[in-house]
């Protein structure tokens, strides 16, 4: 059984991106579908999970002007409905020199109050955590209420009447006609639903490449080598109260990058960023490399002195990783496409939802992030 209709636009992917970017479009009063593969709040993607990290400290001043102007877009969200999805914990780096002063330089030339301190000082300030190299905190950071932010993007596109979401529909087919596409998906009840529109916003992150980088590669564009990797953070027991946790970022003097912030509920979550093995987004198995869990058991001994390390709970996540960490956000034709977030996209969200509406009515996309 089939069945074909006509809208002004289809977002695939319910996601942040996705539901941001339907939010968007649906409270500019454009009229929007939303095919999502699996249900509604699913933890089979990047987007999962109760808490994400907001932080202004990034070394590159483009990234942090866009962390001012998401953090704006929080407030708006927040006002608009009545929920509160950024608790104002603060956050600390610390770590490698280089990085953090250059950190430290970005939010000066931005003009975001931070402050400096020893690592003694901080210590006592933040008994949970153990310091090294320079240190660095700025208030206006904190923790994401990810799991209700998108519930919120979803239900307000919802209210607006405007907007039409699908769940448990996974997209088969889109046949790319020149002004238009016919997007094919298959529904929980088995009917094929054929859309046909004018703007399709492909959100699906790591499952970008697959779906439209051969539509892109005919008419010229080249999505970027997106690398789909399975993370492992993973939470830990408290042995402090929840106010004693900032948002916290390390980069170890030895290389590479640490990330942890509170769950409430659920423990301290402490990863790697970016280590984890390249698999298939539809061929994962959950399952935490016991090195790797070994690996950050013996870094939460050494730097987490607030948690018990011997008792993790391991979670599995997605990242789609651009070459450069940069984020992919371009349209050729009717097509739209949002991927690379190289897991630090989430606290861009309503941002990144109101500029792929942009891109998807007619606007000209960030150069940072537009396809060769």
């Amino acid at each position: 059984m089939s069945s074909d209709q006509t809208t002004t636009h289809v977002v695939i992917g319910g996601g942040v991106v996705g539901a941001a970017t339907a939010y968007a479009l649906a409270t500019g009063g454009e009229r929007v579908l939303l095919l999502e593969q699996h249900g509604r709040g699913h933890h089979l993607g990047s987007s999962h999970g109760a808490t994400r990290i907001f932080r202004q400290g990034y070394a590159d001043p483009e990234y942090v002007a866009l962390t001012t102007r998401a953090l704006e877009r929080w407030d708006a969200l927040e006002t608009a409905s009545g929920e509160t999805l950024l608790d104002r914990t603060g956050a600390v780096d610390h770590g490698r020199p280089e990085v953090v002063d250059a950190i430290a330089a970005a939010l000066s030339d931005a003009g975001i109050p931070h402050e400096t301190l020893t690592q003694e000082a901080a210590a006592a300030r933040w008994p949970g955590l153990a310091f090294e190299g320079h240190v660095l905190a700025h208030a206006t950071a904190g923790r994401i209420r990810s799991a209700d932010a998108i519930e919120v993007f979803l239900t307000l596109a919802e209210r607006t009447g405007l907007a039409e979401l699908r769940f448990d529909t996974r997209v088969t087919g889109i046949e790319d006609h020149g002004d238009t596409v016919t997007v094919s998906s298959s529904e929980p009840d088995g009917t094929v639903l054929r859309t046909t529109t004018r703007s399709v916003v492909a959100a699906t992150g790591s499952w970008a490449p697959a779906l439209v980088g051969d539509l892109l590669a005919a008419r010229g564009a080249s999505l970027p080598a997106i690398r789909v990797t399975q993370e492992q953070p993973a939470h830990f027991p408290s042995h402090l109260a929840d106010d004693a946790w900032p948002s916290f970022v390390h980069y170890p003097l030895d290389g590479g990058d640490v990330y942890g912030l509170l769950t409430p509920g659920e423990g301290v979550k402490v990863g790697f960023h970016g280590t984890g093995p390249v698999v298939d987004p539809d061929a994962r198995d959950f399952t935490a490399v016991p090195e790797e869990l070994e690996r950050l058991q013996a870094y939460i001994a050494r730097f987490v002195p607030g948690v018990d390390p011997t008792e993790p709970s391991p979670i599995s996540c997605l990242y789609d990783n651009s070459p450069d960490d940069d984020f992919v956000m371009d349209r050729r034709g009717p097509i739209t496409v949002a991927t690379g977030f190289s897991g630090h996209g989430f606290k861009f969200a309503p941002l990144l939802g109101e500029m792929l509406a942009d891109l998807a009515t007619g606007g000209a996309p960030h150069p940072r992030f537009a396809l060769a």
